[in-house]
């Protein structure tokens, strides 16, 4: 299966306009796509406050904005801050970090199907977690580590596999694909080998769930971000260029293979550290930049509205599995499983019929 490509795409590129700022600096602006990352933005903060206002102790909008603005009572201060907010938060970045990684991968493997989760970067942080949980029954900060430590040894190891003078995309996607079959294969059997006391955290943690995320979990998640999100919004030219080919891309004056080494290295460690947060929530670093390229119409990786498609992604995800099911609550990631699994089907409909596969 191939990308679009920039030829066939070009017409339906959003209008862009040229902004200078009073310093006398000037850059290009997309109108559309910055129109989609605004409208995303306002959907994810409106699923937040939604969600943080949902549970056992329900609130109003205003006053779950009240009290985050300082003004609520004891009892509300306590529910959101303690304990609805570092869900909410990290449910935000891990969907912006999964959105992010997807579309570096896509980009980079020219590929709509060259998503972390076709590529075994999930799987390689779910092995990780579970030899940790299985083998020596780790809390939870060690299973966070083995989960980043994980996805950080697949995708080095997929990216040595993929080598021959440079990783080219369609090469890259069978690797990946060689390495999610061979480490689902080792996830299973780490679930035989565990008692049953074992076995069953390591299911609950591979469905992928929200539930009791704390502080704790928020700041590491929110440095990472902070860190690699601008770095890789950075090369988002230089990403763009690529999409063209390795040979215009050096006759344009990009270092390819360097850049590509620094993209994938920060996608993984996106990709990890956000398995490690929540576990292995699924499809939404596969659907959410083709959903971002869809809405802005744009060619280019739409970094920052795959981004932000994430994160709404996740949190109205988030809202199903509280609320769409009455007492019974789901985790996350068997509500982004079912979508994204409806999602994977119409995908390969369309590029079907479009004759890309």
């Amino acid at each position: 299966m191939k990308a679009t490509t920039t030829k066939e795409t070009a017409h339906t590129a959003g209008p862009v306009r040229a902004v200078r700022t009073p310093g006398g600096y000037s850059f290009r602006m997309n109108v559309r796509a910055a129109l989609v990352v605004l409208l995303l933005a306002l959907v994810a903060a409106a699923a937040a406050v939604v969600l943080i206002g949902s549970g056992d102790f329900t609130m109003t909008p205003g006053e779950v904005l009240m009290t985050l603005f300082g003004h609520g009572t004891f009892q509300q201060e306590f529910i959101v801050t303690d304990l609805r907010l570092p869900r909410v938060l990290v449910g935000l970045l891990v969907g912006g970090a999964l959105g992010a990684g997807g579309a570096v991968f896509q980009t980079i493997s020219r590929n709509p199907l060259g998503s972390p989760d076709v590529l075994g970067f999930g799987q390689g942080a779910t092995v990780g977690a579970l030899t940790v949980i299985v083998l020596f029954q780790g809390g939870a900060a060690a299973v966070s580590a083995g989960a980043v430590i994980g996805g950080l040894v697949t995708g080095v190891a997929v990216y040595l596999l993929a080598w021959k003078r440079g990783v080219h995309g369609f090469r890259l996607v069978l690797v990946g694909i060689g390495a999610a079959a061979m480490l689902t294969a080792a996830t299973q059997y780490l679930i035989t080998k565990a008692n049953l006391v074992d076995a069953t955290r390591a299911v609950v943690w591979m469905t992928g769930s929200l539930d009791g995320r704390d502080w704790a979990q928020v700041w590491p998640l929110l440095i990472v971000c902070a860190v690699l999100l601008p770095l890789v919004y950075g090369h988002g030219p230089a990403l763009r260029v690529m999409e063209m080919g390795d040979d215009a891309a050096y006759a344009l004056g990009v270092r390819v293979e360097r850049t590509r080494l620094l993209l994938m290295g920060s996608a993984v460690l996106l990709v990890a550290v956000a398995t490690a947060a929540a576990g292995p929530i699924t499809f939404v670093s596969l659907s959410a930049p083709q959903l971002a390229r869809r809405l802005t119409r744009s060619t280019g990786p739409n970094l920052v509205a795959a981004t932000f498609m994430g994160a709404a992604l996740l949190l109205v995800a988030d809202w199903i599995a509280l609320d769409a099911f009455g007492d019974r609550q789901l985790p996350v990631g068997v509500v982004t499983g079912v979508l994204g699994g409806c999602y994977l089907v119409w995908l390969l409909v369309t590029e079907r019929k479009a004759g890309r596969i």
